[in-house]
């Protein structure tokens, strides 16, 4: 008791001075077979972060076989030439590893996390899937089969269907883009192991590919680690492939997916515009976030918080493929859900808001408040290797300079109010929005015709 009387419980701790943060900057280097590699040591993160870009976009592939792609990618984690599927699999359990991949449209990457001191362990697992898949015939027909049942449950999301709808109606339909990243029911039943192992064959070489490699490194010696494995995968190298320019309709018009019975209603309205090699990007970015980046911005202030349409509106940019010659694109769109009866009203303010912003303009406060958001929580975004890991990825998947993350929250500070108003008007010209309507047609169809935003086409829901 003496103890505690004397102790003095008024003395606080003081803060410390802030320490500077900037995005990390990785090493670039490459291994005999060609492979890029770069890596980034992080103190503190046990958990390593690998991705592996591979130079096999959803445009290379074959006509009729929408969705290879994918299949090839989720099949690299069933077998190699010196394990079956499930021994892959029970071998990256006990390195407390996983393995994912997915395909779009720049092209498949790989994701590997594992503890530090099992990474000599898996980065061989990695290096065996990359460098002698298995594709075996029933492997493939499997998760072809669960391919095929995942898509009627996409088409049941609204959500996911209204996306499928934009991207059909915004890209010529000879476009890679018009048409679903996985494929549709007829393109990937007509998928088997011999269509995976030639796009294999064909686009997959350690030359066209790019791994990322993050976490703490103290006392690995990665250079060695790198080239007993990933360093033994061998391929030719390939001539450069044309990428086609993005092409997009951007003219006003609304299409209602009818939903007949829906109680709610699902919103899509969008475009394409600049990607992140745009000198706009950063304006951009900030004032999208202004317009439905969060709870306090307008589109929820209005739509939510005053009107009670809708739990949540957002708007968003998401690179679609990004080039330096200018032939990149981002899709720019405001997404959420109304109840059925509301909307027509939703639309109607939804459109005077973005006309009151450019009549008007951002406020300072709202500038303010999206730079503390974007760049004030950036340290914490990225505590992880994972999310580190990503960032470098997307990248060098968008062909950006290694320190574009760090430079562009120094321009997102520096961005100012009037800058974030013009970009993120062009960015949503009223004219110049394509909407997407998953609901009730019978209920929707004449008040949105009223609007007077675009054109009204109904098409079903499949």
């Amino acid at each position: 008791m003496t103890e505690l009387a004397t102790m003095d419980f008024h003395a606080q701790p003081q803060a410390g001075e802030p320490k500077p943060w900037a995005f990390p900057a990785p090493e670039r280097g490459s291994l005999g077979n060609g492979l890029t590699v770069l890596r980034c040591h992080r103190p503190g993160q046990q958990v390593v972060a690998v991705e592996v870009l591979l130079d096999a976009p959803l445009d290379a592939e074959p006509a009729g076989l929408d969705g290879v792609a994918t299949i090839m990618a989720r099949a690299f984690s069933e077998g190699t030439d010196k394990h079956s599927a499930e021994e892959f699999a029970a071998e990256l359990e006990r390195c407390g590893a996983t393995l994912d991949a997915h395909a779009d449209h720049p092209g498949v990457r790989l994701s590997l996390e594992v503890p530090v001191s099992r990474l000599a362990k898996a980065l061989g697992l990695l290096a065996d899937a990359l460098r002698a898949p298995a594709f075996a015939d029933g492997e493939v027909e499997r998760l072809v089969r669960n391919r095929l049942d995942e898509i009627p449950h996409e088409l049941a999301n609204p959500s996911r269907r209204a996306a499928k709808e934009l991207s059909k109606e915004l890209f010529p339909a000879d476009s890679r883009m018009s048409r679903p990243r996985q494929g549709t029911e007829e393109t990937v039943a007509a998928v088997d192991s011999a269509a995976v192992r030639a796009f294999y064959e064909r686009h997959v070489r350690p030359a066209t590919a790019t791994a990322v490699v993050v976490g703490d490194l103290t006392g690995v010696d990665l250079d060695a680690l790198l080239g007993e494995t990933l360093g033994a995968w061998t391929g030719a190298a390939a001539e450069p492939r044309p990428v086609p320019p993005v092409t997009a309709d951007d003219r006003g018009r609304v299409v209602i997916v009818d939903r007949p019975g829906a109680v709610q209603t699902q919103l899509l309205i969008g475009r394409t515009g600049a990607d992140r090699h745009d000198r706009v990007w950063p304006a951009q970015v900030l004032g999208t976030y202004c317009l439905g980046g969060t709870l306090t911005s307008r589109l929820d202030r209005v739509l939510r918080e005053e009107k009670g349409y809708t739990y949540g509106v957002r708007a968003f940019g998401q690179v679609l493929r990004s080039a330096p010659d200018g032939t990149g694109a981002a899709m720019l769109a405001i997404s959420g859900s109304v109840d059925t009866p509301n909307t027509g009203p939703a639309l109607e303010d939804l459109w005077t808001v973005l006309r009151k912003l450019a009549a008007e303009g951002l406020t300072d406060a709202e500038r303010d408040v999206a730079v503390q958001n974007l760049v004030g929580v950036a340290p914490l975004k990225y505590e992880t290797a994972a999310a580190v890991a990503d960032t470098l990825a997307d990248q060098v998947e968008q062909h950006l300079p290694d320190d574009f993350q760090a430079t562009l929250y120094r321009q997102l500070a520096a961005t100012g109010t009037v800058e974030a108003t013009a970009a993120v008007v062009n960015a949503f010209p009223v004219d110049r929005l394509v909407t997407v309507l998953v609901g009730d047609a019978a209920q929707i169809k004449e008040p949105v015709e009223a609007l007077g935003i675009g054109e009204v086409t109904v098409v079903a829901a499949e």
